[in-house]
């Protein structure tokens, strides 16, 4: 049966991680360095000079990444901190087996400890310089795409266990996701967010993520305000949408790329808004976007494929986050849309098939010659833990079992 196969590959990852440990490299590592943040600033200011700087990493992305240990050190990700948190919740619900909440309240102790200093509220971000096409912003800046796991994990740990700290931990996160990030209007109805504190609007993944942490809050905390702007976010996203059903990475006219995990971000943020608030245009939306995803994201073996539209060359064929995604998608509006029940037993089958290693822990990327084997937490490892989870734990809950899975019920059928 596949929940227990399952099951046991979630076991296996969990000796894993205790051996290996919490922290790790990152697909980033090559450009987290100071060497490697002079080439890529360089690239992006004078491309024609830059490029020679940047092609030796991305070559050895391609055909020798275990050579990203030799540009930066191994580090520990509050987002990866998060999926693990939320993983091993999902554990405990499965089996109300203590020893895993005890992980959960370990994880949620070390996002105590990594929230980004110099904010009132609580807030996470990346715990490196992130060097990208505007500049470079500090370590442990905010990320309105990192702080809304954090929120969730809080809040899947209240559900099962109600601690006053973590609920003030709660409050705390949605004063920064509602006063710290910006919004800016963009039509009537509409407004796109930063992406932090000192960001620009535009990137559309980063609306959604704003729009569900307000809409959650909304109904948790009875505050009609967090609905206004999240609404007005949630507005922005629906307006984005492309004819075809597809989202653009953002609407500067720059990075109109087209991707698996960035998709599968807009779509589960409008899948929990939609099961929180039946709204219809929302639901429209997600009927687009599905048959996109479904047409034109995956590969002629079901699995998924990066990009659609791709900004560049890519050094890989396949993705371990992707897939982790797409596992969370497919649990989220497998009822409403039964293609992704079969989708969802297609990707989890491929992964037991060709993505586990001996030790355990998952192949992190399926490169043009031969795997990328490099363990990276941020970049799938606690993703696909916390997807495979979420999967054992829908397969062991009594039917019609209220999951509590942050405040989302399954989406029926219309």
């Amino acid at each position: 049966m596949l929940p227990e196969r399952v099951f046991g590959v979630l076991k296996n990852f969990t000796h894993w991680l205790s051996r290996y440990g919490e922290t790790s490299w990152d697909h980033q590592s090559y450009f987290a360095g100071p060497l490697g943040r002079r080439a890529k600033s360089l690239y992006y200011q004078r491309k024609l000079i830059g490029t020679p700087l940047v092609a030796p990493m991305i070559f050895s992305e391609a055909f020798l990444p275990a050579a990203r240990r030799l540009f930066h050190q191994r580090i520990r990700f509050p987002i990866a901190d998060a999926h693990y948190a939320m993983g091993f919740a999902f554990l405990h619900e499965a089996t109300q087996n203590a020893e895993y909440f005890q992980r959960v309240t370990h994880f949620l102790r070390q996002l105590d400890e990594s929230r980004s200093p110099g904010f009132k509220e609580y807030c996470w971000g990346y715990p490196f310089d992130w060097v990208w096409r505007g500049g470079v912003l500090k370590r442990d800046t905010p990320f309105i795409t990192t702080t809304p796991y954090v929120y969730e994990a809080f809040l899947q740990a209240t559900q099962v266990e109600p601690r006053a700290e973590w609920r003030r931990t709660l409050e705390s996160i949605v004063r920064h996701v509602r006063f710290d990030i910006k919004e800016f209007p963009t039509s009537e109805k509409a407004s796109s967010s930063s992406y932090s504190p000192i960001g620009e609007g535009g990137v559309i993944n980063a609306a959604a993520y704003r729009a569900f942490v307000l809409t959650s809050a909304s109904r948790m905390f009875s505050d009609g305000d967090c609905w206004k702007s999240a609404e007005r976010n949630l507005h922005f996203v629906l307006e984005t949408q492309n004819s075809d059903g597809s989202w653009y990475y953002a609407v500067d006219g720059v990075r109109d790329f087209v991707d698996h995990f960035h998709t599968c971000f807009v779509m589960k943020a409008l899948a929990k808004i939609y099961a929180l608030t039946g709204d219809e245009a929302c639901g429209e939306a997600l009927g687009k976007g599905v048959r996109y995803y479904l047409e034109n994201l995956f590969d002629e073996d079901g699995l998924p494929k990066p990009f659609s539209r791709a900004p560049r060359l890519t050094v890989y064929k396949r993705e371990l986050y992707d897939c982790a995604e797409c596992i969370n998608l497919c649990l989220l509006l497998r009822d409403r849309f039964p293609q992704l029940g079969e989708k969802l037993t297609t990707v989890i089958e491929g992964i037991l098939k060709d993505w586990i290693k001996a030790d355990g822990s998952f192949r992190s990327r399926r490169l043009h010659f031969g795997w990328d084997n490099v363990p990276m937490h941020r970049w799938g490892q606690s993703q696909m833990f916390r997807s495979l989870a979420y999967y054992f734990r829908e397969t062991k809950a009594p039917a019609g079992a209220d999951k509590n899975d942050t405040h989302v019920r399954h989406l029926r059928p219309a």
